[in-house]
């Protein structure tokens, strides 16, 4: 075995990770923390969506870096996943995400509104055999994720309208260090899936308040 992974062997299997291929949907404050989390657990091929260009306010909050201002996020990100892990397949795709795109058979889904959600769910639920759902305001993340048939039932209950979701004023809405641990809790349920565990099909936390609450559909 390749030393890089020998201390995680008995927590990410080799034989399973290889025959993955993560579609990661949205590479601001969760998404990069993602990307860079499946690059460095040795992921073989990885596919980056995201229209967006680094500004100065993505440098403290998403973790970019200055050299990376006005660079597309994909291609910031692309980056560091490949200092990370040169023997990455990687691909770049710097656009909106379309119902026509072709996915891996993981999706990581971390963008930022319910209608997206909606849009993107629709679009792979059949394609993905492990989806994962990463959600942050401020201090208090979630996590909820579909990959069996009581969890993918219970993911199109949590899409609720636009009207129903918790608004933030814009300098209260984004840490780096919860998008950390957002990316932290989506990469736990991914290795479960990968070691055939089960999985917790939604998590919340509230960092402010030392809160946790998992469910379970």
């Amino acid at each position: 075995m390749d030393d890089r992974f020998s201390r995680q062997a008995d927590i990410v299997p080799r034989e399973r990770i290889m025959d993955c291929k993560a579609t990661v949907i949205g590479v601001g404050a969760i998404g990069r923390q993602v990307a860079s989390q499946l690059a460095a657990i040795g992921l073989p091929w990885m596919q980056l969506f995201d229209h967006d260009v680094v500004e100065e306010s993505n440098i403290a909050s998403q973790g970019y870096f200055e050299d990376d201002l006005k660079r597309s996020k994909v291609h910031a990100t692309a980056d560091i996943c490949h200092q990370i892990n040169p023997k990455l397949e990687l691909h770049t795709i710097e656009e909106r995400f379309k119902r026509s795109a072709l996915v891996g058979n993981c999706v990581f889904c971390c963008v930022d509104k319910i209608e997206t959600r909606k849009h993107i769910w629709d679009a792979v639920k059949d394609k993905a055999n492990f989806f994962v759902d990463g959600r942050m305001s401020a201090e208090v993340l979630r996590v909820i994720t579909a990959c069996d048939e009581k969890s993918r039932k219970y993911y199109p209950q949590t899409l609720f309208s636009a009207e129903q979701a918790q608004t933030g004023v814009c300098t209260a809405k984004t840490t780096i260090y919860c998008a950390n641990i957002a990316a932290g809790f989506m990469l736990a349920q991914f290795t479960k899936y990968l070691r055939m565990l089960p999985v917790d099909s939604d998590i919340q936390i509230n960092l402010l308040a030392s809160e946790l609450n998992v469910g379970s559909c």
